[in-house]
């Protein structure tokens, strides 16, 4: 990697690719693109610094099956695989109900569902795999000031100078990006009214590797594995209520998280820091526009429920890649409007039915009444009782469902 900090030379940089946006899911997408021979500058608005900060801040996110698969073919996975937490089953219950699902990864296969991954550990592993590769040049802290995109290619002008060309952009930039807003992309949505809490706790028993997602009245509280007695709660609270909960202090907090976790796992001690956020749903109409295709949240935003937004962003990353890699192989220029449709064609259908699935699961268990609640109970031990069934949907958490990229089944 070559890492470039203000002022720019005044001398373009050329590339395959530029990427405008240096996170977890612009970052891999430097690294993948990079095992295909494509090279790439990522202009990131952070600081290294901020970037490679170790400390423990609380956050970790789901890595399924496949997406692991990616992150080992790119040379990632080796960097975290030590801090990480296997899923080897998966509870679904309502509330106290004795009705439940559970899903056991010996069902369909020796792998786990997948993993648990602090944040920090995945940036860790990023930027010192970036670091290895000389087909990466990482520009922080650096902004565009303009991006054109031409018939003949894109041309960036950063602020404090510098221009990069390359045939290609790719917005990375999450749910606000701006190179989807200046390419005229239209973005439908909605609010929950609801708020993702997102905290670490620490317990006296060990978790057994289980991934336990409850439905309470006012939404989903996830307890996932970590390594160690440690779990990650990924808890949705009505919007109205949230601020009152964050507002406690660290024992009135934890009293909450308590009763909603049960005593299982023993007392509950929290760990770093909380986070909240709003939750929404977001959908971009297209991936894709002249020179310039989207990844990640750029594209799509979904509700928590079933933890994989992480993970539509690293398919995104493979099938992209992918696309780019054949493309370069014949001798396509990367810009051109069928190879950028054969991304947008890939993407469309898989992006919409996650979106879909995550956005009805969450309406279907919202509602509180009786007979819902009843019926909901009945409909999951009715899956548990269906092994074709069940191994179905263990397939589509493992992320195995689906029109794969070649990244994504370890080739």
């Amino acid at each position: 990697m070559t890492i470039v900090s203000p002022p720019f030379a005044e001398a373009p940089l050329a590339a395959d690719v530029v990427i405008v946006g240096g996170g977890l899911v612009g970052g891999t997408l430097a690294c993948a693109l990079a095992e295909g021979g494509l090279s790439t500058v990522v202009i990131e608005t952070g600081t290294l610094a901020v970037m490679l900060d170790d400390r423990f801040d609380g956050r970790a996110s789901a890595i399924s099956l496949t997406s692991r698969r990616l992150l080992e073919a790119i040379g990632l996975w080796s960097g975290m695989a030590a801090d990480a937490s296997p899923m080897r089953h998966i509870r679904v219950s309502e509330g106290a109900s004795p009705l439940h699902l559970h899903y056991d990864h010996r069902d369909v296969g020796e792998e786990p569902f997948g993993h648990m991954v602090e944040n920090r550990h995945y940036r860790r592993a990023l930027y010192a795999r970036i670091a290895e590769l000389e087909a990466v040049t990482f520009l922080a802290p650096a902004r565009a000031a303009s991006v054109e995109r031409r018939e003949a290619g894109v041309e960036v002008l950063l602020e404090g100078g510098g221009r990069i060309r390359a045939p290609l952009a790719v917005g990375a930039e999450g749910r606000n990006s701006r190179l989807r807003e200046e390419a005229g992309i239209r973005v439908s949505g909605w609010s929950y009214r609801q708020v993702g809490i997102v905290c670490t706790v620490e317990h006296e028993r060990p978790h057994g590797f289980i991934a336990h997602e409850r439905f309470l009245p006012a939404g989903p509280f996830a307890i996932l594995p970590l390594k160690g007695n440690r779990s990650s709660i990924v808890w949705t609270e009505r919007a109205d209520r949230a601020p009152g909960i964050m507002a406690l202090d660290d024992a009135g907090f934890t009293n909450e998280v308590a009763r909603r976790f049960g005593d299982f796992l023993g007392r509950l001690t929290l760990i770093g820091p909380r986070w909240s956020y709003p939750l929404s749903l977001q959908f971009a109409e297209k991936a894709t526009a002249p020179r310039l295709a989207l990844v990640g949240d750029a594209i799509h935003a979904m509700h928590p429920i079933a933890g994989q937004g992480l993970n539509m962003g690293l398919r995104d990353v493979a099938a992209l890649s992918e696309v780019l890699t054949e493309a370069r192989r014949l001798g396509l220029d990367l810009g051109a409007p069928d190879v950028l449709a054969r991304y947008q064609r890939w993407r469309r259908f898989d992006n919409t039915l996650m979106l879909a699935l995550t956005d009805g699961l969450n309406r279907l268990f919202e509602i509180d009444a009786a007979p819902v609640r009843l019926a909901r109970d009945l409909g999951l031990a009715a899956v548990n009782a269906m092994p074709p069934v069940k191994r179905f949907f263990m397939r589509h958490a493992m992320g195995m469902v689906g029109e794969l990229p070649r990244l994504m089944r370890g080739t």
